[in-house]
């Protein structure tokens, strides 16, 4: 689990302003955010331990906000999404991280593992209108919706 030391580094990074000068002028490049990815192990597992090492590093960089993100799940389970950075805010790690273990199978399911064709199906199953794929997706084989199903499933969300 990433501590609340780790993340109050993070947090400290973040609040510092940033100003360069360039040719005599001072530009404000606060809004120019480093690429921020989320390292795995060859076993396509998160790897934790890079995970810390990189946001210790982070926690250096005078940067505020973020933007972007793969926020697919969100279509899905948005008031889940919203409530985990709820707890990170709040400082409530524990929490956070159990919500956020929950939470991983599902996304992986919606973002890597069948992708828009999942998130379609899922957007149904959850009362919104996924719709049908476009050329040259394919809809997900009954197989393939079985396992998406169980990623939901097996997590309490269905």
């Amino acid at each position: 689990m990433l501590g609340p030391q780790v993340w109050a580094s993070v947090r400290q990074g973040l609040s510092r302003g940033l100003c360069r000068n360039v040719k005599g002028r001072k530009v404000d490049i606060s809004g120019i955010y480093p690429p921020v990815t989320t390292p795995f192990t060859a076993t396509a597992e998160v790897d934790y331990g890079k995970l810390e090492e990189n946001l210790h590093k982070l926690g250096t960089v005078p940067f505020k906000g973020a933007v972007g993100g793969v926020c697919a799940l969100a279509n899905v389970l948005g008031a889940q999404v919203c409530q985990l950075e709820r707890l990170c805010l709040t400082g409530q790690w524990e929490a956070a991280q159990k919500l956020q273990h929950r939470l991983i199978e599902p996304n992986s399911a919606v973002t890597r593992r069948f992708g828009i064709p999942g998130l379609k199906k899922t957007m149904d199953w959850f009362g919104y209108y996924g719709g049908p794929c476009r050329a040259p997706l394919q809809e997900l084989t009954p197989a393939e919706e079985e396992a998406l199903r169980l990623d939901f499933s097996s997590n309490g969300w269905l």
